[in-house]
């Protein structure tokens, strides 16, 4: 699977920004959703080929729309990425087992992040 698109889901506009920008640099196509309930319906939308999931966001946290998104038929195969400022092992295993591809902390760290984009494909 090539990745080309990137949905970014995160409640902070700074911290969408700054993803954002890092991914358009090297070449991505980037849609934003500023909750978890917006980035659901964006990914039904869009079709990603990868989400990048805050954590922490009012209403509907990425755990739950993490786990919404694998349930669903046409987002099920849609990998995620979990990018959050929970850094506990404790946060990254329950991201894990909530079905997510893989886990990074903010701040974002371009080459690591770049990384785990390029596992996946």
């Amino acid at each position: 699977m090539t990745v080309k698109t990137i949905l970014v889901v995160d409640d902070s506009p700074t911290d969408r920004h700054i993803i954002t920008s890092i991914l358009t640099r090297n070449g991505y196509q980037v849609g934003e959703a500023g909750s978890g309930e917006e980035g659901v319906a964006k990914t039904r939308e869009m079709e990603p080929d990868l989400v990048l999931m805050d954590i922490v966001m009012p209403g509907m946290n990425g755990y739950q729309a993490t786990r919404l998104l694998l349930r669903g038929d046409t987002t099920r195969h849609i990998p995620i990425i979990l990018c959050t400022t929970k850094d506990q092992q404790t946060d990254k295993i329950w991201g894990l087992r909530q079905g997510a591809w893989d886990y990074i902390t903010k701040p974002v760290v371009t080459a690591e992040l770049l990384q785990k984009i390029a596992r996946l494909d």
